[in-house]
C-alpha cells in the first residue's frame, strides 16, 4: 500500500507540472488551452529524437524541454493572437477552438511523422530500499524533479520583480496595463514558461512509464481535471489538487481499474464546478 501511495504522490506531482501551465495561461490570458498535453508530447518526443541521435540523455532532456518552450512561444505569437484581441466569453471560446484545432493538428502530424517514436528513460538502478520499503528510482527522481521545479517557480513568482508583475496581471490585467505594464509580452513569457513546464512533465512521464505521440489529449484531460479541482487561477491549489488526485488515481486504478478511475476523476471535477466553482483549494498564489 505504501508503494501505491508513493506512486500516487509522484503521479500527482507530474499532473501538477502539467496543470500549472493551464492555470498560468488561463489566469494571465483568459485562454483555456486544450492543446497543453501536446506541449508535453512535443517535449517528450523531441527528447526521444535527440537521444536516438546520440545526444547525452540529460542534454537531450534539456533540449526537449526547450523545444516545448519554443513551440509554446510560436503558438502564442501566431495562433493565439486572434483570441487575445477579443475579450470575455469571445476570448475564451476562440481560445478553446484554436487550441482544440491545434491538438488535432499536432496529433495528426506526430502520428504521421513519428509513428514508432516514444520516450522511455531507463535508469541504471531500478529500485532501492528505504526503511524496508522498496521505492522505484524513477519515482524518486521524478518526485525530486517536480519538487525542484515548483520551488523554482514559486521563488520566481514571489521573489522577483517580474514574478510580482505576473501576479498583478493575473489579479487585474486592465489595472496592470494602466500602470504601464505590457500584458502581451508577459503573456508570451508565461505561455513559453508553461510549455516548458509541460515539456518537463512529458520528460517525467517518460521516467516511470512511456510517452507516446498519441498521449496529448489524455494528458490534457488529466491536467484540466487537476486545474478545475484546484482552482484554475490558483497555482497553490493546482499543486494540492494534483497530489490529492494522483493518490486517488493510484489507489482507484489498483482497486477498480483505469476506466472507472477516469470516471471518478471526471465526477470530482464536475462536483467541484457545481459546489465550488473557484476550486476546492482556490487561494491565490
Amino acid at each position: 500500500m505504501i508503494a501505491i501511495l508513493v506512486d500516487g504522490i509522484v503521479q500527482g506531482l507530474q499532473l501538477s507540472l502539467m496543470a500549472v501551465g493551464i492555470t498560468l495561461i488561463y489566469g494571465l490570458g483568459g485562454v483555456l488551452n486544450l492543446a497543453h498535453g501536446q506541449f508535453a508530447v512535443v517535449g517528450g518526443i523531441a527528447t526521444a529524437l535527440f537521444v536516438e541521435a546520440g545526444v547525452n540523455p540529460l542534454v537531450a532532456c534539456a533540449l526537449g524541454i526547450l523545444s516545448a518552450g519554443v513551440f509554446g512561444f510560436v503558438v502564442d505569437r501566431t495562433l493565439l493572437l486572434p483570441a487575445y484581441r477579443s475579450a470575455g466569453e469571445e476570448r475564451l471560446l476562440l481560445g478553446l477552438l484554436i487550441t482544440l484545432g491545434l491538438s488535432f493538428v499536432v496529433n495528426g502530424f506526430l502520428d504521421y511523422k513519428y509513428p514508432n517514436i516514444s520516450l522511455t528513460l531507463k535508469l541504471s538502478t531500478p529500485s532501492f530500499n528505504v526503511a524496508g520499503i522498496t521505492v522505484r528510482t524513477a519515482s524518486a527522481v521524478a518526485a525530486l524533479i517536480a519538487i525542484v521545479a515548483f520551488v523554482l517557480l514559486f521563488a520566481f513568482l514571489k521573489g522577483t520583480l517580474l514574478g510580482k508583475v505576473i501576479r498583478s496581471i493575473i489579479q487585474n490585467e486592465v489595472g496592470a496595463g494602466l500602470c504601464g505594464i505590457n500584458p502581451g509580452r508577459i503573456r508570451t513569457l508565461i505561455v513559453t514558461l508553461s510549455a516548458m513546464m509541460a515539456g518537463l512533465g512529458g520528460v517525467v512521464q517518460g521516467l516511470f512509464s512511456s510517452l507516446g505521440t498519441e498521449m496529448g489529449n489524455e494528458l490534457t484531460s488529466f491536467a484540466l481535471i487537476v486545474a478545475v479541482v484546484g482552482g484554475v487561477r490558483s497555482i497553490n491549489g493546482t499543486l494540492a489538487a494534483g497530489v490529492l488526485l494522483g493518490i486517488v488515481n493510484a489507489f482507484a486504478s489498483y482497486f477498480v481499474g483505469a476506466y472507472l478511475t477516469l470516471i471518478i476523476l471526471l465526477g470530482t471535477a464536475v462536483f467541484t464546478i457545481l459546489l465550488r466553482p473557484t476550486g476546492l483549494f482556490a487561494y491565490r498564489t
